[in-house]
């Protein structure tokens, strides 16, 4: 060996091996020099403390802005979910994640976790020395010229859920003449009976949707009043309708007649809700007044909790707590039986109009703030905690629960003046919809629950497709089936028949039928 060579090779082993203390010191003396201390000429990278699941995940994230970001996940088209797939196919190839089904960016917004691997090292190499038998079904085939493995191969063929489209245009527009512009008024509401009550100046007007025949209920200027609300009971046989004036009048809606009017309020009733034959009204006189259309009017309750006018009034699916917001941007949940509020929320900054309760999820329920607040709140009413909220970007007028899937619409006013389908617990936008040129005032949900019907202020009802009960019908529908199928077992089991593991209904029912004509 060269003595130079092996002079130089010498002196950098010591460097190495010399403490840290020593070696700092040692620079730190004026003698020495960074071009004293020589050092091989090839660099070779340690990659033992590299995490290539965070680096991988990191790549995504860092090259993305924050509104390319936003867009991903509000994506529905084809493109991304394309992107969504070769993520994950990359994520098998790579990193072994083992995903076998291409994540749905509606219902799940987190990332598919991948699995921690055992060494730190990216490629690995192994001798396979047992051969599994091959399957068809989970396997890809030993001969097949395909460089992916099995869980990128089920990852492929895994059957992709079509993307769901909401139609932005409405499938029918009526006018709507003298509608007012009152952001604290009520004036629209769909019957069981699929009957739309419109409260249009001092007059009331039932359309139906089955005929498409307008009829006029009532005419208040006889009385120099006008309508602020209108609100069916869960029949759909009675609708009240509450005036300027303070009264709350009950009518007959297939007769045509009035039933009674109702006095107590000294200001105009904005809101109305039933429970069962009680019905609850809220006025600019901040009362909120309880009352049972079978007797007398003196058996009243009157709620006092508000300090300004009471625009929201909802009742929950069990009939057990009412849900009231007002102009004082408060929330409050009242029981049967109290006349103080059980819990009062304060965390909206503009008034508390929108109000919907969950028919999926006991106990929760969704408020919306006016246009100094502009958030959609979410609230656990039975331990009385904040859950989530989000900034719509708009007055928030109206709420309403999907009867067939946890989702919710919201219409909103200034400035945006549009309709918005959210996902549930997610809060992904799921379609966007405009068309009203005013606030988004008004809002009713169709008794099947898969239409809307939007007014504003600039005269118009617009009706709109934004909610399926195809996935309802068809889970309904495996019920059904399921239950007959046991059924039928219980009934061949009397008669000592073997009912064979691959029997359909239909086989059963033919044998069942044959050994009773035997």
């Amino acid at each position: 060996m060269d003595q130079e060579y092996e002079r130089r090779l010498l002196r950098q082993i010591n460097h190495q091996n010399l403490p840290t203390e020593a070696r700092l010191s040692k620079c730190g003396s004026a003698t020495c020099s960074p071009v004293s201390i020589r050092s091989g000429d090839r660099f070779i990278p340690t990659r033992a403390g590299s995490n290539w699941s965070i680096n991988f995940h990191y790549a995504n994230e860092n090259c993305r802005s924050p509104n390319q970001t936003h867009k991903v996940k509000d994506a529905t088209s084809d493109s991304s979910k394309d992107a969504v797939a070769y993520a994950a196919l990359l994520r098998n190839e790579l990193l072994g994640a083992g995903i076998e089904s291409v994540p749905d960016t509606h219902t799940d917004d987190r990332r598919p976790s991948v699995r921690s691997q055992d060494s730190h090292s990216l490629f690995r190499y192994a001798v396979h020395t047992k051969r599994v038998p091959f399957d068809s079904d989970n396997e890809v085939s030993p001969y097949s010229l395909s460089p992916l493995s099995n869980k990128s191969h089920k990852l492929l063929r895994s059957p992709r859920k079509p993307p769901r489209k909401i139609s932005k245009i409405p499938f029918k527009v009526l006018d709507a003449p003298e509608l007012q512009d009152d952001f604290y008024l009520n004036l629209v509401d769909w019957s069981a009976g699929n009957l739309l009550s419109v409260g249009l100046g001092a007059c009331v007007y039932l359309w139906s949707a089955c005929t498409s025949q307008v009829t006029r209920l009532c005419d208040l200027s006889v009385d120099g009043d006008s309508v602020t609300s209108v609100c069916w009971n869960e029949r759909g046989s009675l609708v009240a309708v509450g005036t300027h004036k303070g009264y709350v009048q009950i009518w007959d809606a297939a007769g045509g007649r009035k039933l009674t009017s109702l006095e107590g309020h000294s200001a105009r009733v904005g809101a109305l809700a039933w429970n069962g034959e009680q019905l609850s009204s809220g006025s600019r006189d901040r009362v909120i007044l309880q009352r049972d259309v079978r007797t007398s009017p003196s058996a009243e309750r009157r709620l006092q909790g508000h300090r300004q006018e009471v625009c929201g009034l909802k009742w929950s699916p069990d009939h057990q707590h009412l849900a009231s917001g007002g102009n004082d941007n408060k929330l409050l949940v009242w029981n049967s039986s109290s006349l103080l509020p059980v819990q009062q929320y304060s965390d909206h900054l503009a008034a508390v109009k929108a109000i919907a309760w969950s028919p999926h999820q006991h106990g929760l329920l969704a408020s919306g703030g006016g246009t100094a607040d502009r958030c959609l709140r979410f609230w656990n009413t039975l331990t009385g905690q904040a859950l989530q909220s989000t900034d719509t970007g708009s007055q928030v007028c109206n709420l309403a629960w999907s009867k067939h899937a946890n989702e919710l619409v919201s219409t909103h006013g200034y400035s945006q003046n549009q309709v918005l389908v959210w996902k549930y617990p997610s809060l992904t936008q799921v379609a966007k919809l405009t068309g009203h040129s005013y606030r988004v005032l008004y809002l009713a949900v169709s008794p099947d629950g898969e239409a809307i019907v939007t007014g504003a202020g600039d005269e118009t009802l617009r009706f709109w497709n934004v909610f399926s009960k195809t996935r309802c019908t068809k889970e309904n529908n495996d019920q059904s089936a399921a239950a007959a199928e046991k059924k039928l077992q219980a009934c061949l089991r009397p008669l000592k028949i073997h009912v064979h593991r691959g029997d359909t209904p239909e086989m059963m029912l033919k044998i069942f039928v044959f050994m009773c004509h035997i």
